[in-house]
């Protein structure tokens, strides 16, 4: 068997925008070849951009499994694994007043991704409402560094530097009290 016949059938229905038939053919490939790691990773970056992060997980997941020294295979896995990390310091973020709970998460996003410029501003966001703004200042100035027009980071970075001023003034109050 060969799975090559379906796999240009997959890019003719990415070309014509039909994700959904795509991966019917990239899923085609795989049953004619299973051990085809390259299969399993176009299939992975097809879930991923339909918004499947769990499949394309378990494909990334599989493409490298099948070929544990290939770095692209590792890569794409560690980013999709920040991804999921994000989903769910979001979820944390948005359903809870347990915002500690989404630094853990969103630290280890930023360890898998080190250039998701999306994982360092929810970061920066989170340690700011915590009131954590020297780390706050940090996290917003190394989005910049990833993306230095970066506008919500400018202007976060700016009103971090601000809220950390007026936090360190007003320490300094209570201890002069």
């Amino acid at each position: 068997m060969d799975g090559d016949n379906p796999i240009k059938k997959a890019y003719a229905s990415i070309l014509e925008a039909d994700f959904e038939r795509a991966i019917e053919w990239f899923e085609q490939a795989i049953r004619e070849e299973p051990d085809n790691a390259d299969y399993h990773y176009k299939l992975s970056v097809t879930f991923a951009r339909s918004n499947r992060l769990g499949k394309a997980i378990e494909h990334a997941l599989r493409a490298k499994q099948l070929e544990p020294g290939s770095d692209v295979y590792s890569y794409h896995l560690d980013t999709l694994q920040a991804k999921l990390l994000m989903q769910d310091a979001q979820k944390v973020l948005d359903g809870t007043d347990r915002t500690y709970l989404a630094v853990p998460l969103l630290m280890r996003a930023i360890e898998l991704d080190p250039l998701s410029v999306e994982a360092h501003m929810m970061l920066s966001a989170a340690y700011a409402a915590l009131q954590e703004y020297g780390k706050a200042v940090q996290m917003a100035n190394e989005t910049l560094r990833l993306d230095p027009e970066h506008p919500d980071a400018k202007r976060l970075a700016e009103e971090y530097r601000q809220q950390l001023k007026m936090y360190l003034q007003t320490q300094q109050t209570i201890r002069e009290i």
